[in-house]
């Protein structure tokens, strides 16, 4: 069964490109387009589709707004949403994965890495580009809210410290089974233990967590 997204970008050139992509995959469907936040939240609640790629500028309503009406925490019934945005780093992008994003790329990512965060959006995962995780982060880990960062429910253990790590620095599950010599469904264990511990959503709050405690510093 195909995966369905809905396209959301003001620059019709982008919209058209990302369309293009995504339904030249074999399993990724694009059931509709807006140029703008509030026809893409009115398409999505008319149309559900299994994920929304939501481009951070945008007038009428911008990404960010439109992330959190389809996918904040309190939305009883989300919707998956992909943050794109060009290489400028910018507030809004933190904070639309505060708000309920499952991932974040740039429009430059390629096909194969927007079909993979498409698939992990749909699939209930969470990713950020790789060659982007720990630039997103470290810029602005300190732009976040200024309260102390949440404490665990329980210590971490020595491995869920290891998997942590490899999260915030953009690894997907398979490579933190290769680089830790486990099964995938033992990273797949510690990332769940990970987020019931921290009472976070994804792995992309995992990462931020990561950081906010200096878990994850420049350069390491």
């Amino acid at each position: 069964m195909s995966v369905r997204v809905l396209v959301a970008d003001d620059q019709e050139i982008v919209r058209t490109g990302l369309t293009m992509i995504l339904n030249a995959q074999p399993d990724i469907e694009v059931v509709g387009e807006a140029p703008d936040g509030r026809r893409a939240v009115d398409l999505a609640r008319r149309l559900r589709p299994d994920v929304c790629l939501l481009d951070v500028r945008m007038p009428v309503m911008d990404g960010l707004e439109a992330t959190r009406q389809l996918a904040g925490p309190a939305v009883d019934d989300p919707i998956a949403v992909v943050v794109i945005t060009t290489f400028d780093l910018d507030e809004y992008v933190y904070a639309a994965l505060r708000a309920g994003a499952r991932g974040f790329l740039l429009k430059d990512a390629g096909p194969a890495l927007l079909a993979q965060a498409v698939h992990a959006a749909a699939a209930g995962d969470a990713l950020i580009a790789p060659s982007v995780t720990t630039r997103l982060l470290r810029a602005f880990a300190d732009a976040g809210p200024k309260a102390p960062p949440r404490r665990p429910a329980d210590p971490l253990t020595e491995r869920e410290e290891q998997v942590l790590a490899k999260v915030a620095r953009g690894r997907t599950n398979n490579e933190i089974a290769d680089e830790l010599f486990i099964t995938l469904s033992t990273v797949k264990t510690h990332v769940t233990a990970l987020m019931l511990k921290l009472g976070v959503r994804n792995r992309v709050e995992i990462a931020m967590w990561a950081y906010e405690t200096n878990r994850v510093r420049p350069g390491s």
